[in-house]
């Protein structure tokens, strides 16, 4: 197996040696105690030392050809930056970083590793799979601290022009990518400030905002202009933004938002919450939500949650720390069926959040007649054959309904593309539940000018395979109008 050019060592004289350094100690991500961490809504990680952060690094054998890279939807360059950070050179390892990935200190906060580089580890397979993530974010926050306000090289104006609708993941990597490469860019974002899933999706004690605010204000250094309180597609069109702002190309990073409905009698009682509402009001202060949603959020003290992903543990969690007694997250499948992280899932029951499997609601009641929920009228059910998405179909049991008390009712099931902005559009071609069609090499849509990447192609999917496919995007943007496609 031959060494790759561009790595600083060789495989054959890393000391200590790779059988050495398969025994050495694992230093996972770790996380503050249960009953501290749920009494306030600051990050839950535990950082690491910049001694923690050499060991663990030390732990890499560096595959000939990483595994962990290509499991990464970025490709990090994992193995030199953690050669870097091994000798202590954090700066150097920072940069490799974001020179692969626009949004590093992101990641290393909100990205489950296991699902992606971690998961193709080697060491993995023994329990002891490296901190890949861990050592992302650890390099990310050290330059940010040092004071190294890392701003790229801008290329020369191009003289042309792109709009980006979406200020999200996919949206921000575009805007960065294309104006170091020359080109005006201007972001519209629907929510009153840039950041969309960042800041409006994705709770607190995950993602402190001022990580991702820190990343905004460098992209305004780098002369990106963003709109906000803008909803393309109701009161103004891409159309309408391509003919008065003379954009030569438009990327749509306009992700998922549009809430999923259950379609059960009682849906709409006072008191069932859409999850983006619910952690919206509970996580963020009134003046950077829509007036609509500033009325202070109170709850009582047993919530119900209904979903399995990601979202629905945000959802408990945010609810325990909102001061609930009970809150009790109810599932249609099994564990072994559940789309979301098993380490945020984790943290959730250890905050205190009950996990009712193979239970559905089919009815959201108002036994007192005051217009709020009270109870839920739910049925067990049975796992039966796989359906579309490899998953064994959840089927309800007959005569199993039963009824809880809940006070409030948090729905969490899934989100879908926002179809103003396919409808509103020209000859923008869509598929299933809205999801726009782009070449997979490209991202250009049906509209030759018009490009799109993250969870509007792809459905709800994790940050870093947004970012990948917006990367693809603005590539193929460039080069279209440079004319180099």
């Amino acid at each position: 197996m031959t060494q790759k050019k561009d790595l600083p060592f060789d495989r054959k004289e890393l000391e200590p040696s790779a059988r050495e350094r398969i025994k050495l100690e694992a230093i996972p991500y770790s996380y503050r105690d249960p009953e501290e961490r749920i009494d306030d809504w600051n990050e839950c990680r535990v950082a690491m030392t910049p001694e923690q952060a050499m060991a663990e690094a030390t732990r890499c054998i560096h595959c000939p050809d990483p595994p962990c890279e290509k499991a990464c939807p970025i490709n990090n360059p994992i193995s030199e930056a953690l050669w870097h950070i091994e000798q202590g050179d954090f700066l150097t390892a920072a940069a490799l970083y974001k020179e692969s990935n626009t949004l590093p200190a992101i990641c290393g906060r909100v990205c489950p590793a296991e699902l992606t580089c971690a998961s193709g580890c080697v060491l993995a397979k023994q329990g002891k799979g490296i901190n890949t993530r861990g050592l992302e974010l650890f390099v990310a926050d050290y330059q940010r601290a040092s004071g190294h306000h890392w701003l790229p090289e801008i290329a020369p104006s191009t003289g042309k022009k792109v709009g980006v609708i979406g200020a999200g993941p996919a949206g921000l990597t575009v805007a960065e990518v294309l104006a170091r490469l020359g080109h005006e860019v201007v972001v519209y974002e629907a929510w009153p400030y840039p950041g969309g899933l960042l800041v409006y999706g994705i709770p607190t004690f995950k993602l402190e905002k001022e990580t991702v605010f820190w990343k905004i204000d460098q992209l305004k250094e780098m002369g990106i202009r963003f709109v906000t309180n803008t909803r393309v597609g109701e009161a103004v069109t891409i159309d309408d933004l391509i003919e008065t702002e003379q954009f030569d190309a438009v990327f749509l990073g306009t992700g998922a938002g549009v809430e999923a409905r259950m379609n059960i009698p009682g849906e709409n009682l006072g008191r069932v919450y859409g999850s983006t509402q619910f952690l919206v009001r509970a996580n963020l202060p009134p003046d950077m939500l829509p007036e609509s949603l500033r009325e202070p959020l109170t709850i009582g003290k047993r919530i119900g949650v209904i979903g399995g992903g990601d979202t629905a543990t945000d959802c408990i969690r945010s609810a325990l720390r909102m001061g609930a007694d009970e809150v009790t997250c109810y599932y249609r499948r099994t564990e072994a069926e559940m789309p979301g992280s098993t380490v945020e899932r984790r943290l959730g029951i250890e905050e205190g959040a009950i996990i009712e499997y193979l239970t559905a609601p089919v009815e959201i009641l108002d036994q007192n007649g005051d217009g709020n929920v009270d109870a839920m009228k739910m049925i067990r059910m049975e796992l039966g054959e796989p359906d579309t998405s490899g998953r064994r179909r959840p089927v309800p049991i007959e005569g199993s309904e039963y009824i809880v008390e809940v006070d409030d009712v948090i729905l969490a099931i899934g989100y879908w593309p926002d179809p103003s902005v396919s409808e509103g559009t020209k000859d923008l071609k869509t598929h299933k539940y809205g999801l726009i069609e782009v070449h997979r090499d490209t991202g250009q849509t049906s509209r030759k000018e018009i490009y799109a990447g993250g969870d509007n192609v792809t459905g709800p999917a994790l940050v870093n395979v947004a970012i990948a496919s917006a990367k693809v995007a603005a590539r193929a943007i460039h080069e279209s109008l440079m004319g180099e496609g």
